[in-house]
């Protein structure tokens, strides 16, 4: 089923600080908005897109997603609601991980409110079956299954390595570290669940797992071999990237980092820099995995609660935004912009409670690269190759109590400004554990158990 367009924030200072401009820039909306109504209206009498899926953009929220194979019953997993269940979660308990990050380790730094770990999503048409450690090791078993990108892909693999631990023995567990590739070994199952730090995918000059915050990113969008050789063989591949390609250009390489002053440097606009980056890595799967030997999926954006203001003027991808009027001359419709009910700069620090707005979609999810991702996974297969995408962005917006604020290790000192306005420094990217990357993984873990992969 496809996830219905949802509404996205944009934010705004009030006109009321404009002067005397507002009166101009009235008139300017005004008039823009009845060019676009009428290119609505036409667009809607030539028949629109045709295919009945919904299509948004940065300006807007959802995107449309496959439904579920056959291995989800006809059931959308990722269309319901979060439940508080304080009898079934957590799943397992931060002290009880092993190899917890002390990135996402919130209780551990001081976080009191841990309601945050007790929700549970609940599709609204079906269960999601629940995690079962023992019956994805064995099915595990003499295999390699390998998360790819980010550190929210780090994320959700550390969840990963905190659901299965406790159904593993005492001493038939190991972690490795081998420069970007980080690998939890189940000795018993003889089974690994790896992670490997590619924030682009492709190559780039933010590789380093430790020293990739580079001023002037640059990323080589043709060339993916170098990440690409530590995937090789891997039977369940969990792709990622977004975060890291969230400006307005790229600087792009053709050539190589051993040589730059042999190579072309240009810079590319954002959403096209991202698309070659895409085409390379689909042509890397069309050409090196087998389908009947391998599950590929990807995870679609994390969403951020960095901002609750409500309003913002601005003319990059040719958008207006009035009030919560967002008009779009790209794609030529009018998306409305929502918020959630706090106070104009706010973000998730303090935050204790869930958004309850339904089809809540924030400003900082950018839809126009998960469009992107969708016709690359589509085209992959029509060419006999099948992608699932995992569609975690709506049902992780609601969560804006659920990162780790404050409550983390900070590896810098902080100034005396950070110190006295805490919302400066709080992280509200990542995800704090127990929290919603083990929803991603009972999801994940459901396809993985309903595959018939052997």
């Amino acid at each position: 089923m496809a996830v219905k367009p949802h509404p996205q924030q944009i934010n705004v200072k009030p006109c009321a600080t404009w002067s005397v401009r507002c009166g101009v820039h009235y008139l300017i909306i005004a008039g823009f908005i009845t060019v676009v109504l009428a290119l609505v209206l036409a667009a809607f009498r030539a028949g629109g897109s045709g295919d009945g899926s919904a299509s948004r953009d940065h300006c807007g929220g959802g995107v449309s997603f496959e439904p579920l194979g056959e291995e989800g019953g006809g059931c959308d997993w990722f269309d319901g609601k979060w439940v508080f269940d304080e009898e079934s979660y957590p799943l397992y308990r931060e002290e009880e991980c092993s190899f917890m990050s002390d990135q996402l380790a919130c209780e551990k730094f001081g976080r009191s409110d841990l309601s945050y770990r007790n929700w549970r999503w609940q599709p609204r048409r079906c269960d999601l079956p629940r995690f079962n450690g023992t019956g994805l090791l064995e099915r595990l078993r003499n295999k390699r299954l390998v998360y790819v990108g980010d550190s929210l892909n780090r994320g959700q693999w550390v969840s990963m390595v905190c659901l299965v631990e406790k159904s593993i023995p005492a001493g038939l567990k190991s972690m490795r570290t081998n420069g970007s590739l980080i690998t939890f070994t189940a000795i018993g199952y003889n089974a690994t669940i790896e992670f490997y730090w590619a924030p682009l995918l492709v190559e780039s000059n933010s590789d380093d797992p430790v020293n990739h915050r580079i001023p002037e990113r640059i990323v080589r969008v043709q060339a993916i071999e170098k990440h690409a050789r530590h995937w090789t063989g891997a039977h369940v591949l969990v792709f990622d990237t977004y975060l890291w390609w969230l400006r307005p250009e790229m600087k792009v390489l053709w050539g190589s980092f051993e040589n730059p002053d042999g190579g072309i440097f240009k810079d590319v606009e954002m959403t096209r820099a991202y698309e070659l980056a895409m085409q390379t890595w689909a042509n890397w799967l069309e050409l090196h995995i087998d389908p009947f030997k391998t599950l590929l999926f990807f995870v679609s954006m994390s969403p951020t609660h960095q901002r609750s203001s409500s309003s913002h003027f601005t003319f990059p991808f040719l958008k207006f935004v009035y009030n919560d009027m967002c008009i779009d001359f790209n794609v030529y419709q009018i998306c409305r912009a929502e918020d959630w009910d706090g106070k104009p700069g706010q973000n998730c620090y303090n935050e204790t409670g869930l958004i309850s707005k339904e089809g809540y979609w924030g400003s900082g999810s950018d839809t126009r690269l998960m469009q992107i991702v969708q016709g690359t996974i589509a085209a992959l297969k029509r060419r006999g190759l099948n992608v699932q995408m995992l569609n975690i962005t709506q049902l992780s917006e609601y969560r804006k109590e659920a990162h780790p604020s404050v409550y983390r290790k900070q590896w810098e000192p902080l100034t005396e400004d950070q110190v006295s306005n805490p919302s400066s420094y709080a992280d509200c990217i990542h995800w704090c554990l127990p929290g919603v990357p083990d929803v991603w993984n009972e999801i994940l873990s459901a396809y993985i158990l309903l595959s018939g992969t052997q």
